[in-house]
């Protein structure tokens, strides 16, 4: 027993040899070379696909769980590659990892579901969304937070306003419970160094703090980053792991067949992207003009009255006389009808308002500005 707690005095890999597994050279130098030198870790690896980050995960988790630093650990993936950590972790290193659920965030009584369970692996985006789980976890301990395809997490500033997703949020707590944070990306740069510096915020808030400015920041992270590309990428044996990407030219001639389809595909493509170019930019005028259309077919019997009683303005003018008469406001009030509700306008504002629905409902022109009240 004894041999086996001094272990790692020894064999600066124990996890290696007691894994079911083969490891790449650029896994065993990113894990001791790179991951369990420093302490505590603040570190973003960032190798191309198909170099192996779960297996240095899980080497880096094992060896830590070996040496006695590690007793609790949260892995934050996407939610499509939960449930591949768990499979991994433990055909190839036998660490039981559950995966949060639903059911199990039901089922805790109280309060202390992320106390409970030391060896966990939750969906980023279930735990970004729900505040309660937020709460739950903010009120946890952690001495290892690996958090997978971290560019997620991102942010940008719009002029000089900080704008953060809640996945970004999330990181920025995660930072906040945990002695070892791991982010893991195989793209980790955009191409826009303030969002960059955004994203290295996750690890070191101090050192990356405020909007990029060039020449005044340092983008020096040798010391919190690594990238290997697939170049180079090697076997035990020395040979590339991966075949040289090459890109070329390769020229040949087309049938008839094939030229005729490669010229109506180019034409398509070519007058269908324009057309739709052009149908962006009228997209307003079009809808404007499918809503006169509608406009017209609900205004047409409207119109239709109301020219009716503009055209009767004898009889109107009568009854307003007799009003006047009588001390009345010289006003036409017409009776509560379906056509005329509740309206009080005059002889003149009728006939503005017939000429009004004329020009709405013909689809040729722009809507008319509406009829001013008679005041």
């Amino acid at each position: 027993a004894l041999r086996i707690h001094f272990a790692e005095l020894f064999d600066q890999m124990l996890a290696i040899t007691t894994s079911d597994l083969e490891a790449l050279p650029n896994q065993i130098t990113a894990v001791i070379g790179e991951l369990l030198p420093r302490t505590p870790l603040r570190f973003l690896l960032a190798d191309d696909p198909g170099a192996g980050k779960t297996i240095m995960a899980g080497l880096y988790i094992k060896e830590l769980i070996l040496r006695g630093d590690l007793a609790r650990c949260l892995i934050v993936s996407p939610g499509g590659l939960a449930d591949q950590w768990q499979d991994e972790l433990f055909e190839k290193f036998g660490l039981k990892f559950e995966v949060l659920s639903r059911a199990m965030v039901d089922a805790d009584m109280h309060g202390e579901l992320f106390v409970d369970h030391p060896l966990l692996i939750a969906r980023m985006d279930m735990l970004s969304r729900d505040e309660d789980l937020q709460a739950k976890l903010e009120r946890s301990d952690w001495d290892l937070i690996v958090v997978d395809e971290a560019h997620r997490m991102s942010a940008h500033y719009f002029g000089q306003e900080l704008k953060t997703t809640k996945r970004y949020q999330l990181g920025l707590m995660l930072g906040k419970i945990c002695r070892h944070l791991l982010l893991m990306t195989a793209t980790p740069h955009a191409g826009n160094q303030e969002n960059f510096q955004l994203f290295l915020a996750l690890l070191d808030g101090d050192r990356f703090e405020g909007k990029y400015r060039d020449g005044v920041h340092s983008m020096d992270i040798d010391d919190m980053m690594r990238r290997m590309v697939k170049e180079e990428l090697l076997t035990m044996e020395g040979t590339p792991l991966f075949p040289e990407r090459r890109a070329y030219t390769v020229p040949y001639a087309l049938s008839d067949e094939e030229q005729e389809l490669y010229e109506a595909v180019s034409e398509y493509v070519r007058d269908e992207m324009n057309r739709a170019d052009r149908l962006n930019a009228e997209g307003a005028g079009l809808r404007g003009a499918r809503a006169r259309g509608a406009v017209a077919a609900r205004c047409g019997p409207l119109r239709r009255e109301v020219l009716a009683a503009a055209a009767r303005p004898d009889r109107r003018r009568a009854a307003a006389a007799k009003r006047a008469s009588h001390g009345r406001e010289h006003r036409y009030a017409p009776s509560d009808n379906a056509s005329g509700a509740g309206w009080n306008h005059t002889p003149q504002h009728l006939a503005r308002t017939a000429r009004w629905l004329a020009a709405l409902t013909s689809t040729d022109n722009d809507p008319p500005s509406t009829p001013e009240r008679r005041r």
